[in-house]
């Protein structure tokens, strides 16, 4: 039966999330008959990745690389903290942090789509890519952790890949969650502030200086929440940006497990 219509088809990738190809060919093996089709693909091998869907992806590792002013990361889901050191999913990791880099997400997805469903039926797990991402600066800087839960990008506009990188581990270690004090958002700043004024009046400050205070306690927030004013981890009588010298962050990303 070659007859099969896009929306049965459709129907059917809905159901199991292998590909359109390998629903096609379920369905003309099974005569049109959507559940029979799905016997089809779980004889094959071709749905189980479908079933192991449901499961919850906890575990997973970053992977990251970088070439010619560019670095890239990504997440590879998976469910425990046992395949996530596979040695065959660490490689698959890293080929797809390479790819990234060299390729662009484009290729990236179009890969990832071709391949998955053979890795997830090699690894006995379900396994998905969750956040990619690829920056490009004049200089840039790549940390990943050793446990493979953290990693950061840095990109500067001058100076050395070394102190980009020495920002960038300075980061995962003290996860700012800004560049730049200016960075840190109004929203942030009122949510501190109801905190402020409650710890202010419980203190009994009069209020015709609590707005000082609060003054106060607004820069120290920004300042500590930002990056490049952070004390610097490796050397805590500096700032991130007196460590950096002249030179400014542009590119700043982290992603966490």
């Amino acid at each position: 039966m070659s007859d099969i219509s896009a929306s049965a088809v459709s129907s059917l990738r809905a159901r199991t999330g292998v590909s359109v190809l390998q629903c096609k060919k379920a369905l003309e093996e099974a005569n049109g008959d959507e559940e029979k089709a799905i016997e089809v693909l779980r004889k094959s091998g071709a749905a189980q990745a479908v079933k192991k869907a449901a499961r919850d992806q906890k575990e997973g590792a970053v992977f990251g690389a970088q070439s010619n002013g560019k670095a890239g990361m990504l997440m590879v889901h998976c469910e425990t903290d046992f395949v996530s050191r596979n040695d065959d999913f660490q490689k698959f990791g890293q080929e797809l942090a390479d790819m990234l880099v060299e390729k662009g997400e484009e290729e990236l997805k179009k890969h990832v789509d071709g391949v998955l469903t053979d890795v997830v039926q090699k690894l006995g797990e379900n396994i998905s890519i969750g956040e990619v991402v690829l920056e490009e600066a004049p200089v840039i800087g790549l940390y990943v952790h050793t446990n493979r839960k953290i990693g950061v990008i840095v990109g500067t506009n001058e100076g050395e890949e070394e102190i980009a990188k020495d920002v960038a581990m300075h980061a995962a270690a003290m996860n700012p969650q800004y560049t730049t004090p200016d960075d840190v958002t109004e929203e942030a700043i009122a949510k501190e502030k109801e905190i402020w004024k409650e710890q202010l009046a419980s203190e009994g400050k009069p209020a015709e200086i609590m707005e000082k205070i609060m003054m106060g306690k607004e820069k120290k927030f920004r300042e500590e929440n930002a990056l490049i004013t952070q004390e610097f981890v490796k050397d805590p009588s500096k700032k991130v940006q007196d460590f950096l010298g002249g030179a400014q962050v542009v590119k700043y990303v982290r992603l966490s497990l």
